[in-house]
């Protein structure tokens, strides 16, 4: 589902806490960042962030269009790669919430693609 201007709208995510077995949170944050292109390779998973709470606290939130992306996500390679790793990487399985968006903010799927500082043709200066 679009917005106005070609966004993607997102209607449901997930919130995925993970707790690093000691010892092993390097290896967990070098595995979130190689799902990545994973990820990229999904086309209803137009929001995905890796991220970081403390020492041994990591997470995963990912929003979507609606519930059938978010479970072909759950499916997905990013899911299975981490089941596969989790009795070496983990402390406990992963803790999965289902959320619903009330509000987001995405980027134009062009401002996405325009390297960091760059203006587009609304932010020029004809002077």
């Amino acid at each position: 589902m679009c917005a106005e201007g070609g966004v993607e709208m997102v209607t449901v995510g997930l919130l995925v806490r993970l707790a690093a077995k000691p010892g092993k949170e390097l290896e967990l944050e070098q595995f979130l960042r190689s799902a990545l292109p994973l990820v990229e390779n999904e086309p209803g998973t137009p929001a995905w962030f890796a991220l970081k709470f403390g020492p041994l606290s990591f997470g995963i939130f990912d929003a979507f269009p609606d519930e059938a992306a978010r479970q072909e996500h759950l499916a997905g390679a990013v899911a299975r790669a981490l089941m596969a790793r989790a009795e070496d990487l983990l402390a406990a399985p992963p803790d999965i919430e289902y959320v619903d968006t009330v509000a987001s903010k995405l980027p134009h799927a062009a401002d996405a693609l325009r390297p960091t500082g760059v203006l587009g043709p609304e932010g020029a200066n004809d002077e």
